[in-house]
């Protein structure tokens, strides 16, 4: 007799959680013209940061890619020429790639980085046709302007 009661006590519980929600507006958002504002600490596309002087933060030391688990970070430092300089280092990344369909979205990377030139952005539609399309260059990874992330081009680490 017992255990037919808490059947029933358990089964009306579940009952009365269906009906909680059975009336309430539903929460869904029409995708692709509406989109989740995300927090601010969640890991998307990675982008390559800028100084105010519009160089490049990027030295080129590759711990980046050193302490990527998935090795899905490929690059390639070069020296700076006198009245070229691309960073204000010595060297600087003149090939600087990843390998977005290996990448785990650890923050790794940005957390190695020394100059913070990397970072995760919020962008999360990251899907392509081919394996080629996930491999990002420099060009595409740079920001086109300092402070077009959302990060303080001054702020230092």
């Amino acid at each position: 007799m017992k255990k037919k009661f808490l059947q029933v006590l358990a089964m009306l519980r579940g009952l009365l959680i269906v009906l909680k929600y059975a009336f309430k507006k539903p929460i869904t958002i029409q995708y692709p013209e509406q989109k989740r504002k995300l927090p601010v600490i969640s890991r998307g596309r990675h982008i390559l940061t800028k100084w105010k002087d519009g160089k490049e933060r990027c030295v080129g030391c590759e711990l980046c890619a050193i302490v990527c688990p998935a090795q899905a970070i490929t690059v390639r430092a070069a020296e700076n020429k006198p009245g070229e300089e691309h960073s204000h280092g010595e060297r600087y990344a003149a090939d600087f790639q990843i390998n977005m369909a290996r990448c785990i979205y650890c923050g790794l990377c940005e957390e190695a980085c020394p100059t913070g030139a990397i970072i995760l952005g919020n962008d999360y539609e990251l899907s392509g046709y081919t394996r080629e399309s996930l491999i990002f260059t420099k060009d595409q990874l740079t920001e086109k302007n300092p402070g077009d992330c959302g990060r303080d081009p001054n702020r230092e680490i």
